[in-house]
């Protein structure tokens, strides 16, 4: 069965995630009180429907305790963040995702219920900014303050050696998590697999660790 979401607001980032769960095979409605944005992805979700996501009778009548998680993405608003947050969470939708604009914001909508609260334009900075600081990493996501997953290339003397060979949890402190060639991805790879030149690697573990690798 296709699991089942609602997104509250489509700003660039609501409608980013909106599209996205639903090319992965989500049912997703989504819902904004202006009409050009609806007209826009109606044809890219399940549903799409205009109305006042800080109404209660509103989300009531979504059917939201049904659905499996709820992305509040109206942050502008925040009395509707907050009433869209409440009312889920007290109609026992399982996950409910908001985006925040400040600190008390974040604070508020984590007190009434919210399971996970972000700020996507605060995020992606600090994600650009890493990247740009380690310019060798393909891509840089931050798990913590201390952890992170990276994707770098191989470094030149690896190729033809395998992941074995090479002991990179003992001699450098991370986990090879996958590799990806071309197209081609491969979580988990053969530790007695020979490296192929141009392969990437994806790798967690500690940043200074992770700084060392490159």
């Amino acid at each position: 069965m296709k699991k089942q979401y609602a997104v509250f607001g489509l700003g660039s980032f609501g409608e980013s995630v909106a599209v996205t769960l639903q090319s992965l095979g989500c049912e997703v409605v989504a819902v904004d009180n202006h009409m050009e944005r609806i007209e826009e992805i109606a044809n890219r979700v399940s549903y799409a429907m205009k109305a006042d996501v800080g109404d209660p009778e509103v989300i009531r009548s979504l059917g939201t305790r049904n659905l499996d998680g709820v992305v509040v993405a109206v942050a502008d608003d925040m009395e509707a963040s907050v009433m869209a947050t409440l009312v889920s969470k007290e109609l026992g939708v399982p996950y409910v995702l908001a985006k925040a604009k400040t600190e008390l914001h974040a604070k508020v909508l984590q007190k009434i219920g919210a399971d996970a609260v972000i700020f996507p334009e605060m995020e992606m900075g600090a994600r650009v900014a890493k990247n740009l600081m380690s310019a060798n990493f393909a891509d840089w996501i931050t798990l913590s303050d201390d952890y992170s997953i990276v994707e770098t290339m191989i470094p030149k003397h690896w190729a033809g050696k395998s992941l074995q060979e090479l002991d990179v949890r003992k001699n450098y402190g991370v986990n090879v998590v996958g590799t990806k060639l071309g197209e081609e991805v491969e979580v988990n790879p053969d530790p007695q697999k020979a490296l192929e030149s141009g392969t990437m690697l994806i790798l967690v573990g500690h940043n200074e660790d992770l700084e060392r690798i490159k």
